[in-house]
């Protein structure tokens, strides 16, 4: 495991494509903002595998043309 120390606005990159930006620093919290891919799927590791799949079911794959406003 890689140990880093980061200041609010610094940045860690991962490979070509995900970057970790420390966001604030206030405590014993830290709030980091992650830039990833849109077809990666970035969630939080406390999560169980059902309530990952849940809302992961709710997606539907609707036509963009039936989303044009009616004339």
């Amino acid at each position: 495991m890689l140990v880093l120390s980061r200041k609010s606005g610094q940045r860690i990159k991962l490979g070509d494509s995900i970057r970790v930006t420390v966001i604030r620093v206030q405590g014993d919290q830290v709030r980091i903002g992650i830039e990833a891919p849109h077809d990666m799927l970035v969630l939080r590791e406390e999560l169980s595998p059902r309530e990952i799949a849940a809302p992961l079911e709710l997606v539907i794959d609707i036509p963009s043309a039936s989303l044009e406003p009616a004339a």
